[in-house]
């Protein structure tokens, strides 16, 4: 099992920067994709960003590409959201979630089997 604990959402301004953490603790996160997913009042949670085991590859929502970055360091335990470029549509509470797919890369919720509580992330116009 691991636990996620995600922190950095906060009130920021359109154009700005966010950096997302997440801490996992409990089985060590280098066992797992890694996900964040976000979910804006009255949407579905949708996909944003994963990042593989070894961090040697990443993939993105269309709507994030070239204005996010996913990272992550396993020997610290934690994943990163790097979010620059940020606008209102941006606003949202973001997930970080873990997966132990072995054969593909995981985009859906369903593919996931841990889940941190989330982070409040909020750009101003």
């Amino acid at each position: 099992q691991v636990q996620l604990v995600e922190s950095g959402g906060r009130l920021v301004q359109a154009g700005g920067s966010l950096r997302l953490s997440c801490a996992a603790s409990g089985r060590t996160s280098s066992s797992y994709f890694m996900a964040w997913f976000r979910q804006a009042p009255g949407a579905e949670r949708e996909f944003v960003a994963v990042i593989g085991r070894s961090a040697g590859s990443t993939y993105y929502a269309d709507s994030v590409k070239g204005r996010f970055t996913i990272s992550r360091d396993n020997a610290a335990n934690t994943v990163y959201l790097q979010m620059n470029s940020l606008k209102p549509e941006d606003t949202a509470v973001y997930t970080c979630a873990a997966s132990g797919a072995w054969n593909y890369i995981p985009k859906t919720t369903s593919a996931y089997n841990y889940w941190g509580q989330g982070t409040q992330v909020t750009v101003s116009s």
